[in-house]
């Protein structure tokens, strides 16, 4: 099954896709996380929209995102793609050992969470800002201390994700070896549709799916890999989320930046003057093979507002 959620003169509502042109709506007020928590639900919730409910053309829909995450970790899971990166700072860097010990993540913010064609502002005080291509799996059921073997029922299923990244903002608090936080803080988007588990089974490779995913600023193609380069599946991503926790349905498991999939890991392996950082005007768009894609303008952003400590440390020893 495919959803997608739109703005209507009731409210969001979401719709079941019917074909490339035609969506079938649910009940206005319905969120798909409530849809994902109760087995079977979401479904029954479908097959009912198709019977009975309102149908729209797909072209004419105000899309949002499908799902407003109440979490969304950010993993690290492209080896190719962590190789470059490093490289931004210390050309000299491999692929840390790390990477194959643990899936790390990072906690993004689910307020920032953006629709697929929303405009996306320049976060204030950056001069470097870059997308990330990736793809997002969706929790279906709550579950703790997680096997991967057992995570594997709790994804409900995926949607296209562009994380974008004001990269001299996430350089500079990361010396405190700490973050990234206000680097990732501005605009997430997702893309238009989330598809269910098994809509991606025809595509399964090995622990992955073999999916293309490409990224293009201004029709320009400046990224493209398979979704089954992932060096870590989505289960095993979740089982480590889960891990002396609890994930519950609607939260949002990012892949992390697939090869050539952001322009930091171009500027590490190419150097800075590869390609300039996005600009207001510029136009990023997705796509990835069955899950669709994204496709927002750059806008200004806010003035950066001056923050200083009370106190200092030369301050704080004259007295």
């Amino acid at each position: 099954m495919k959803v997608v959620r739109h703005r209507t003169s009731a409210g969001p509502t979401l719709a079941v896709q019917l074909d490339d042109e035609t969506i079938a709506d649910l009940p206005p007020g319905v969120e798909l996380a409530e849809l994902l928590a109760t087995d079977g639900l979401l479904h029954d919730a479908g097959e009912k929209a198709r019977r009975t409910g309102e149908r729209r053309a797909l072209a004419r829909a105000q899309l949002m995102a499908p799902l407003d995450p109440p979490t969304f970790r950010d993993f690290s899971t492209f080896p190719e793609h962590t190789a470059g990166s490093v490289k931004l700072l210390d050309p000299t860097a491999g692929l840390p050992p790390e990477f194959y010990e643990i899936p790390t993540f990072y906690f993004s913010n689910p307020y920032a969470i953006a629709g697929p064609h929303d405009d996306v502002p320049v976060p204030p005080g950056c001069e470097l800002f870059d997308y990330e291509l990736e793809v997002g799996a969706v929790v279906g059921r709550a579950g703790q201390d997680l096997t991967v073997e057992e995570a594997g029922d709790h994804i409900a299923g995926y949607v296209v994700l562009n994380d974008f990244s004001a990269r001299d903002v996430q350089f500079h608090e990361m010396r405190m070896r700490l973050g990234p936080a206000k680097g990732k803080d501005t605009a997430t988007t997702l893309g238009s549709v989330f598809v269910t588990a098994d809509e991606l089974e025809p595509h399964r490779s090995g622990a992955s799916f073999d999916l293309e995913m490409e990224v293009r600023v201004n029709g320009e193609l400046l990224g493209s890999d398979r979704l089954h380069n992932m060096a870590w599946s989505f289960p095993a991503l979740a089982a480590y989320a889960s891990r002396g926790t609890v994930i519950r349905p609607g939260d949002l498991l990012g892949s992390g930046t697939c090869q050539g999939g952001c322009l930091a890991e171009l500027w590490g392996r190419h150097g800075w003057g590869h390609h300039p950082p996005l600009q207001p005007g510029d136009v990023v768009t997705t796509t990835v093979d069955g899950l669709g894609g994204t496709r927002n303008r750059i806008v200004a952003g806010s003035p950066s507002h001056p923050i200083h400590p009370w106190t200092s440390m030369a301050t704080s020893l004259a007295e």
